[in-house]
């Protein structure tokens, strides 16, 4: 049975859950807000199926991509209103018109972020755009199984190990699934998001005069209306973080909207300096195209060295085609591309093959989350700028008696 010694040595992919004959496994949150598979063993009878669907007990070979492109897509609109070059909505839009199911992840009515199948074209948008947490699987393995079987076409999008999982549990190749997944930076903890999200409610009814201007009944859902991770009013390198709230007035709802650049806001700071990240994340084994997708995803970051036409500063993807079926899919789609070279594009974005390093401070940011700090930004500056401040002053000592570097 699976039973996790080293928390670094599982992904949360939630295959073995959904895979267990008795339902006897369950995911159970931990100190740090990220969930883990725990067995009912009164239950388990001990058939071994969750170990052998695991992807980090079996995993596959590295596998290179036969071609990479700078792509957009043609539909300003979309592309605006995805994180990069809008490529994943094309894809979406082609299965979608074959009849098909798509996979992906969505914010629900409380702003978790969970995965869920769409059918329609007017669901779509409930997918784009990144998440930066680590979104719940739920039973959407199954889902996808039962479709593949009856034939549908399927494209389930998510992260590397999320498509690894589903490889591993499907078993087989399916010439009706199309697997889309991205270069992936590594995935904060649900736990603390919605500890984010909450401190940033409190913070807004507070600065609105609490009840007396918000109406002390709204929830998350009515008053949170809406969630980017990449907003690129400002463009698609100086994107911004915004949450949009509803606000109560006297003449009715009307929209408020935080807006912040990604190094002003703490949520955002914690992400991308690698503070707040899965532990499986720091030694994540679906680097270098272990996932076995169809397709990868990613900002074309560098794109004005291969092509200057490419770049209008409104989001480019590169994109990786790894099989026969991520060609034909590609093909099938009218994007705006331009071939590039694959060991060229793949040094300008490293984390293809480069797994994100543990922070210093990322057990001390967890050991004062558990607390639950009250100012969320605060707390996160003040982790991390105490901490730049006192390696300056450390570095400005040791150049004054005659060393050049910090002792390691």
């Amino acid at each position: 049975m699976i039973e996790i010694e080293r928390k670094e040595l599982c992904c949360g992919c939630s295959a073995c859950v959904q895979r267990c004959p008795k339902h006897c496994i369950s995911l159970s949150e931990d100190e740090e807000g990220f969930f883990y598979p725990m067995v009912n063993k009164d239950v388990c009878i001990n058939c071994r199926l969750c170990e052998k669907v695991c992807p980090v007990l079996h995993q596959d070979k590295p596998q290179k991509p036969q071609v990479a492109y700078a792509a957009m897509n043609p539909n300003e609109h979309v592309r605006m209103n995805s994180s990069s070059g809008g490529i994943f909505t094309m894809l979406a839009e082609y299965v979608i018109n074959d009849n098909g199911v798509v996979y992906g992840a969505s914010f629900d009515s409380e702003w978790h972020v969970r995965h869920e199948a769409i059918m329609s074209m007017g669901e779509l948008g409930k997918l784009r755009g990144s998440k930066y947490v680590q979104s719940d699987i739920g039973q959407t393995y199954l889902q996808a199984e039962k479709s593949l079987r009856n034939g549908s076409h399927v494209l389930f999008s998510g992260t590397p190990c999320q498509i690894a999982g589903l490889k591993s549990f499907l078993k087989k190749d399916y010439a009706n699934l199309l697997t889309v997944d991205f270069i992936c930076h590594g995935v904060p903890s649900p736990g603390v998001w919605k500890w984010y999200v909450d401190k940033q409610i409190a913070a807004f009814k507070a600065a609105h005069g609490g009840s007396t201007v918000l109406n002390s009944s709204l929830n998350i859902s009515s008053l949170l209306k809406d969630v980017k991770f990449r907003d690129k009013t400002d463009g698609w390198r100086k994107y911004r973080f915004v949450l949009t709230f509803a606000e109560a007035s006297a003449e009715g709802k009307i929209s408020s909207v935080l807006s912040s650049l990604k190094d002003d806001d703490g949520y955002m700071v914690a992400f991308l300096n690698d503070i707040c990240l899965r532990p499986s994340c720091y030694n994540c084994p679906f680097k270098s195209g272990k996932s076995s997708s169809d397709i990868t995803i990613a900002d074309f970051w560098g794109i004005s060295k291969f092509d200057i036409g490419m770049d209008d500063d409104k989001g480019t993807s590169l994109v990786l085609v790894n099989s026969k079926q991520g060609e034909l899919a590609l093909n099938c789609v009218h994007a705006k591309m331009s071939k590039v070279d694959v060991k060229a594009a793949l040094q300008s974005n490293q984390s293809w093959n480069v797994a994100a390093k543990k922070h210093e401070l990322h057990d001390k940011f967890f050991k004062k989350y558990r607390k639950h700090h009250s100012d969320f930004k605060r707390f996160v500056y003040d982790l991390v700028h105490t901490n730049s401040l006192s390696k300056r002053v450390l570095r400005k000592l040791f150049r004054m008696i005659g060393l050049t570097q910090l002792p390691v």
